[in-house]
């Protein structure tokens, strides 16, 4: 971790994709950024069934990052309405949606050249 308080981009999206997977109903997707867009290093992706699972969701990655690394995000949107709840955490943003929203919108898709990450490690993408 760097000396000026910073969390690494890879860390800090490694454990709020743990904090999400613990509780998402789909599998929790790391998306690697940093080749595609200027302004984030990765999206972490995650998804619930409902309304409360989504805020369960959120409100396990910020504690779970706030306990790790002593850092909450610069902004929350859409936590009203949940069915697509953005984190920005600067060098990676997390998004929870419902499995309907995020099914609609098909971030994994839409970015399907960014590599997957798995631990810390990018990999290939998946064919799709």
């Amino acid at each position: 971790m760097p000396t000026d308080g910073q969390a690494v981009p890879a860390d800090l999206a490694s454990i709020a994709a743990a904090a999400a997977d613990a509780k998402a109903s789909d599998p929790t997707a790391v998306l690697e950024m940093t080749e595609l867009l200027a302004v984030v290093d990765r999206f972490v992706i995650a998804s619930g069934r409902n309304v409360r699972q989504v805020r369960a969701i959120v409100e396990d990655v910020e504690q779970e990052v706030r306990a790790a690394l002593g850092i909450s995000p610069i902004q929350v949107e859409g936590l009203r309405e949940a069915s697509w709840v953005l984190l920005d955490y600067g060098d990676v943003v997390v998004h929870v949606f419902l499995e309907e929203v995020r099914a609609y919108y098909d971030l994994e898709h839409l970015w399907s050249s960014a590599p997957r990450m798995v631990g810390l490690a990018p990999q290939a993408r998946r064919s799709t």
